[in-house]
């Protein structure tokens, strides 16, 4: 017989002490990338005024995904729902979804397993990328960030852990860590993407089908994988 409680423990256990490694590598990643950009203004190789906006444009182009594009069959266009899930559009849209990764993807990454989280994250992040790109086939505009893929981390986590408290930092509240139902922060995701998408002008886009598209999927993938059916124990169902 499965101690569920023991189960559950050791999980929470494990995303807590040693860290979760593909979660952190993540996201250092995704920090480093946008640094050494010309969006950060750490880097004066890029220049100021017409030719930072120049080289921010073609940033943009080479790395995120043009749905106009996407369609064409070249190795790179083919590619770009992967290199532009560690592209940001500006500090807000990158800090957002970072402490989102962070909060949620320790204990997504240690139900599923390293290997495994990996790449339910890049597969669900490309999906995503790619139903929004299907659905504005025509749209010029570039396609860029992590928010794909972090819904499906959200999502998955909604199913694996729906009474989960998480610690979390909320600005309007000092950023103390305090915590919350994983529904209040959840919820605060949305609000603060959608913030991103207004404040990021007319640089790249953050398209809200994507997000619908990588939380449900991420969703359905835990329910199909760890549903007590397939054979998986649900932490949430201990005791």
């Amino acid at each position: 017989m499965i101690d569920r409680r023991a189960a559950a423990g050791r999980i929470l256990r494990a995303a807590t002490s040693g860290g979760p490694p593909v979660t952190y590598t993540l996201i250092a990643l995704c920090c480093v990338a946008f640094v050494i950009s010309p969006l950060s203004g750490f880097n004066p190789v890029y220049g100021t005024a017409d030719a930072l906006l120049a080289a921010q444009a073609g940033y943009f182009e080479r790395w995120g995904v043009i749905p106009s594009e996407l369609w064409d069959g070249s190795a790179h266009a083919v590619l770009t729902p992967l290199t532009a899930l560690f592209v940001h559009g500006s500090w807000l849209h990158l800090l957002g979804n970072m402490l989102f990764l962070y909060v949620f993807g320790a204990m997504a990454e240690e139900r599923m397993g390293h290997t495994e989280f990996a790449f339910f994250y890049l597969g669900c992040g490309y999906l995503a990328l790619l139903a929004y790109a299907a659905a504005h086939s025509t749209s010029d505009q570039t396609l860029v960030g992590a928010s794909g893929a972090i819904s499906a981390v959200l999502g998955a986590f909604l199913y694996l852990f729906p009474r989960a408290r998480v610690t979390s930092l909320f600005p309007f509240l000092l950023f103390l860590p305090l915590r919350f139902p994983a529904w209040i922060v959840l919820a605060f995701w949305f609000v603060l993407q959608w913030l991103a998408a207004e404040g990021a002008g007319s640089g790249p886009g953050v398209a809200y089908l994507a997000h619908v598209v990588g939380f449900a999927t991420g969703f359905l993938y835990a329910w199909g994988r760890f549903r007590r059916g397939a054979g998986a124990l649900r932490p949430d169902q201990a005791g």
